[in-house]
């Protein structure tokens, strides 16, 4: 709701009584005080500045429902970064995880603040599929929905010591063997890298032993030292380790490549990866990175912070990270931005309850 700059009306609380008698030249009372009042107002609308919008008065709190390192963690941080080398914010930025329950602590935190406009949240597809798979009391609609940020892209990763040089000879060795042969690591339990997994399982027709991690830079980690057979971590939690020659991207799962040219290593781009699509492997699927705020936000203060990222979207540091981090770099918010995490959700029910993971 927009706040109304004169809340109690111009000069209530005053009364002139009215003159008792008006002779020739005699200005009556009633007008010589409404002449004083209009001359007061003006004077003030002369010398007062404009009513300055909404802007945060302390500290705002960053909440990442995730475990650091992982691609929201990244984000979230590099945009405190970029607002505090740009002083795009008069109040600090305040990153904090608070990853528990499949990240159902950040945003039950982030909803039972309700009306607070110091705290906003980074989502991922667990805005989704924690309520959906655990039965949390949460929904998206106890937000406020402020602005999408990019869609995050999901790459299929071996180890670089791996024999599968592409995602159908991967996907054919699983098709091959007993099922649970292979290990697929993913960050946490009935969300977004299981759901893609079992998308695999279905073209391979054979399982895989699914083993959860806490966040994106965990699963990387255990892929490098060969503990599980593949992941199909965001591009941004295993770019460092594709660049050091210990990781090897099979596919992207997207219906078309990504269009960044640059080289990541001495011989590839993120634009060589194939599409899973065209490796014959039919799986696709992109995730959500934006910004919410509490239930209850009032307009002015949703306009803050859509201008706010705007503005870091502006930098040039933006748009490094995005082409770094392989993103769609696409924007959205108001009703647009709403009716897409609307169907979304949508989405994601249908995904979940195709692979069991609803909550009974």
């Amino acid at each position: 709701m927009q706040r109304n700059p004169h809340p109690h009306g111009a000069g209530q609380g005053l009364s002139v009584p009215n003159a008792t008698r008006s002779g020739a030249g005699t200005v009556p009372r009633h007008r010589v005080g409404l002449m004083a009042a209009a001359a007061t107002a003006t004077m003030m609308l002369a010398t007062s500045p404009a009513l300055a919008a909404w802007e945060p008065t302390k500290p705002v709190e960053f909440v990442v429902p995730a475990g650091t390192g992982g691609g929201a963690d990244q984000m979230a941080r590099f945009i405190q970064g970029v607002i505090t080398k740009h002083n795009l914010m008069k109040q600090p930025l305040v990153v904090v995880n608070k990853s528990g329950g499949a990240g159902a602590e950040g945003f039950l935190d982030v909803k039972g603040h309700k009306g607070e406009p110091h705290k906003i949240v980074i989502t991922l597809s667990n805005l989704f599929t924690t309520p959906l798979g655990t039965g949390v009391p949460f929904n998206w609609k106890d937000l406020t929905p402020v602005a999408m940020l990019a869609l995050d892209q999901f790459v299929l990763w071996v180890n670089a010591e791996s024999p599968h040089k592409d995602a159908k000879s991967f996907v054919s060795a699983v098709s091959a063997g007993a099922n649970n042969t292979f290990k697929m690591g993913g960050t946490g339990s009935k969300q977004e890298d299981q759901i893609i997994t079992v998308a695999i399982e279905k073209v391979a027709g054979k399982k895989f032993t699914y083993i959860p991690f806490k966040g994106g830079g965990d699963v990387a980690v255990q892929l490098v030292g060969q503990h599980i057979d593949s992941t199909v971590n965001n591009p941004i939690e295993a770019v460092a380790h594709w660049r050091a020659g210990k990781l090897r991207p099979l596919c992207v799962m997207d219906d078309e490549r990504m269009p960044y040219k640059a080289k990541v290593t001495d011989t590839q781009s993120w634009a060589d990866i194939p599409s899973c699509k065209e490796a014959g492997v039919n799986v696709d699927y992109l995730m959500l990175r934006g910004i919410f705020m509490p239930g209850g936000a009032t307009a002015e203060q949703v306009a803050y912070y859509v201008d706010l990222f705007k503005k870091v979207r502006e930098t040039p540091d933006w748009k490094e990270f995005i082409e770094k981090g392989a993103f769609k770099d696409t924007f959205m918010s108001g009703k647009e931005f709403a009716d897409w995490v609307a169907a979304s959700e949508n989405t994601h029910r249908t995904l979940m309850q195709e692979a069991g993971f609803i909550a009974k």
